[in-house]
């Protein structure tokens, strides 16, 4: 998935600034999606995102919980679906989707038929060591906007 707009960062800091933008433009039922290998630094991207809304608490990866929940200016719902690959089960996604908060969720792919069709789609690809390639897929009026703000730094 290598289609919509791409940031080159550089740096660890650079990624936590485009994330601490982006926590700026987001609003409640907003959902992202993380996309990239093992280590690439979608947990860190969050992490940021969350310190970006207020958020004081620890951000760990959900793996094992699947979704955690964060409160701040706006909540942060955590999800990972990694463990759900195969899985036909829905558990509530929509209460979060459509709920108070932002939802951030890594490996999107192994739930695709539960997401909402409007979304931001994020993709990082490591370059090196400290290299990040970021793609955004906006798909809906709200997440176009939202992108043309964050491309405007």
């Amino acid at each position: 998935m290598r289609h919509g707009h791409k940031i080159h960062i550089n740096s660890l800091s650079e990624t936590q600034a485009l994330a601490h933008r982006l926590a700026l433009l987001v609003s409640s039922g907003d959902v992202i999606t993380l996309e990239g290998q093992l280590g690439v630094g979608k947990t860190t991207f969050t992490k940021a995102l969350a310190e970006g809304l207020g958020i004081k608490d620890h951000i760990t990866s959900p793996t094992f919980t699947i979704i955690k929940e964060y409160e701040g200016v706006i909540p942060l719902y955590h999800m990972d679906a990694y463990r759900l690959e195969d899985s036909e089960e829905d558990i509530g996604f929509d209460e979060y989707f459509y709920g108070d908060g932002v939802t951030v969720i890594e490996w999107a792919q192994f739930i695709l038929d539960f997401l909402p069709k409007k979304r931001l789609e994020i993709t990082l690809n490591r370059v090196s060591e400290h290299e990040r390639e970021l793609y955004l897929n906006p798909i809906g009026k709200h997440y176009e906007h939202i992108v043309e703000e964050l491309l405007r730094y």
